[in-house]
């Protein structure tokens, strides 16, 4: 193989590879962190689906951008430097980024992608998608499972996320408006935050907002997401979180186990103990059965005893009364 092959190769080599740089979930986007099972290519085509799908029902279809070009015929009346200046502006237009309402990102964690959502609700839109699959209980996912809006983001460090949170956290919980609440926090690829010092900083900061905001860790009304990937924190407040079973596309599918009627439990219970109360057991039984014959035993013996002592009374009348004459 010559060199300059070599060289072409080394060159040129790795344009099939993805510049992650370009494409890597930073500080200011928002969108949807999507959980999967070992299979993020097929996570993000069922993600596209999805979303896709509900967006248009939620918000319309998505509006596409007309570029615009001129016609030949305009094109063939303009003169050559016109058409070269026109041609570079479109250029130049055509490579900004375009404002898609749906991209792929690379998260910085395996098994988790991140969608970058435009000009939509994250949050709106993924409460929608899993109220309606807890309604029809309806699959359209094998892979996919979790999605947790993402509608704010800040620097993973502690201070930095007291300082975003301060502000972020006012349309729910700071007075007049008050709520239940828990904290669901998550770090991933990152050893600088500890898990309860980051929990206790954000309660104590939610109980400066409003005292009347309580913690609730079995049905609160609210739940304060917070999913730390490298150094980029994503937050989001969302709703019904227990309901739909920690945002699990999978998991909200299942019938939820039905509770049983406290009444008739506590009636079930009692009949039971009623029946034993008015039915003596066997042991019971056979206990006044012996009971019984002792008892009859006993008077048999009474009465043997008292006919005895009768039989020996009479004889010894009867010995008395022969007795009497032979002395006379």
């Amino acid at each position: 193989m010559s060199a300059a092959v070599k060289r072409s190769r080394k060159r040129y080599g790795h344009h099939g590879k993805r510049w992650k740089g370009s494409r890597e979930l930073e500080v200011g986007m928002k969108g949807i962190l999507i959980t999967c099972n070992m299979n993020e290519k097929k996570c993000t085509a069922e993600a596209f689906n999805l979303l896709s799908e509900y967006a248009e029902e939620l918000f319309g279809p998505e509006k596409q951008e007309n570029t615009g070009s001129s016609s030949e015929d305009e094109a063939e009346e303009e003169d050559v430097e016109v058409a070269l200046k026109k041609e570079v502006a479109q250029l130049k237009a055509s490579g900004a980024k375009q404002q898609r309402r749906f991209q792929a990102m690379e998260s910085g964690a395996n098994n988790v992608i991140f969608i970058r959502t435009q000009n939509l609700e994250s949050d709106k839109l993924v409460h929608h998608i899993l109220s309606d699959l807890h309604t029809t209980k309806k699959k359209k996912s094998r892979v996919i499972l979790r999605m947790l809006p993402v509608t704010g983001t800040c620097k993973a460090f502690q201070d930095d996320m007291v300082k975003y949170l301060t502000t972020y956290l006012e349309s729910w919980f700071k007075t007049p408006n008050c709520a239940t609440y828990q904290i669901a926090f998550k770090a991933r690829n990152s050893s600088h935050n500890k898990r309860d010092e980051i929990i206790k900083s954000i309660a104590e900061l939610v109980g400066k907002l409003n005292p009347s905001n309580k913690v609730d860790l079995t049905n609160p009304e609210l739940t304060i997401i917070v999913e730390v990937i490298k150094t980029v924190c994503c937050i989001s407040v969302v709703k019904d979180y227990s309901r739909f079973r920690k945002y699990n596309v999978q998991e909200v599918l299942k019938e939820e186990a039905q509770k049983p009627d406290a009444a008739a439990e506590k009636t079930a219970t009692d009949q039971p103990e009623q029946e034993e109360e008015e039915k003596p057991t066997n042991q019971e039984e056979n206990k006044g059965e012996e009971e019984n014959g002792k008892k009859v035993s006993q008077e048999n013996e009474e009465v043997k005893k008292s006919e005895e002592v009768k039989e020996s009374e009479e004889v010894k009348k009867s010995e008395e009364v022969k007795k009497d004459p032979k002395d006379e």
